[in-house]
């Protein structure tokens, strides 16, 4: 398991990071309630703190802010109801309304973007075989290649472009053959792309690939006490939210009017799923601090 600085999942087991992440994205997803909203996006945004660091989380945020920014325009633009008008543009009524359920929609969208983020910084492609290789060998080996592969692709199109342009003579100076010059890159990287495929499927084959042999992972750790602990209190918080976060949902609307928002104790077996990240941060930098 990799990630920057002290990642609190990285001493653990990847199924505790596999837990925490499914389950904080999917109540992200499922989120559809300001309250509810609002803390997802901040637990999201913890949680990347913790697994990527405070200035990758930072470098992400304008464009998490702009994504917002076009979920709530979006919404407020071409959704009319509500009954509260703030304004008329064109004899089109722009409603409280659809603005707070643009916001809402947008919170839960970068809350969802900022735990496959953290997602993607604490499951590396051996905790993925580590986890699903045994039972979902082809799927593991779809993830492990995708996030070999995709990196690998930009990398290689990097260089195809810098030696491009290493070469002044043959510099593009009009929009068509820059575009000609695009294209020929894009011809070089699928080339050497099935190239590669070829060479990788006959090592694959070569080392017993597919022969019915039981796979072996790179890396085994095993679960202990601590790992079982965690997931159990993960799953237990999970189970304690799902029924809460459904009756918050089902009693609040925002069309045609929004109801009054209210302080609920419902909201504090949330935050205590949302604290786990933080808290196994602050126990990990406190022992780095011994």
């Amino acid at each position: 398991m990799r990630g920057s600085g002290h990642n609190p999942f990285a001493p653990l087991h990847p199924a505790v990071a596999f837990t925490y992440l499914v389950v904080g994205a999917g109540f992200a997803m499922a989120a559809a309630h300001p309250v509810y909203a609002v803390l997802a996006l901040a637990g999201a945004t913890a949680c990347s703190c913790c697994t990527r660091g405070s200035r990758a989380t930072a470098r992400q945020l304008p464009w998490l802010l702009g994504a917002i920014a076009v979920v709530t325009a979006a919404n407020l633009l071409f959704v009319h109801e509500g009954e509260s008008v703030l304004v008329r543009v064109g004899g089109m009524p722009l409603t409280c309304e659809a603005l707070a359920y643009g916001l809402s929609s947008g919170a839960m969208l970068a809350a969802v973007l900022l735990w496959f983020q953290s997602y993607a910084a604490c499951i590396d492609s051996a905790a993925a075989m580590e986890l699903i290789g045994r039972f979902a060998p082809a799927c593991s080996l779809a993830i492990s290649q995708v996030m070999r592969l995709v990196p690998q692709f930009a990398g290689r199109g990097r260089t195809v472009l810098q030696t491009a342009a290493a070469t002044s003579a043959a510099a593009p100076r009009t929009r068509r053959e820059r575009t000609r010059d695009r294209l020929r890159t894009v011809s070089v990287l699928m080339g050497w792309g099935l190239e590669d495929s070829i060479v990788r499927a006959d090592a694959m084959r070569a080392r017993g690939y597919a022969s019915g042999v039981r796979r072996t992972v790179y890396r085994r750790q095993r679960l202990t006490r601590t790992d079982i602990a965690l997931i159990a209190l993960i799953v237990l918080l999970a189970g304690v939210n799902a029924p809460l976060m459904g009756i918050a949902c089902a009693q609040f609307s925002f069309y045609p009017t929004m109801p009054a928002l209210i302080a609920w104790w419902g909201y504090l077996p949330y935050l205590a799923l949302l604290a786990v990240a933080p808290a196994l941060y602050v126990r990990e930098w406190l022992l780095w601090r011994r």
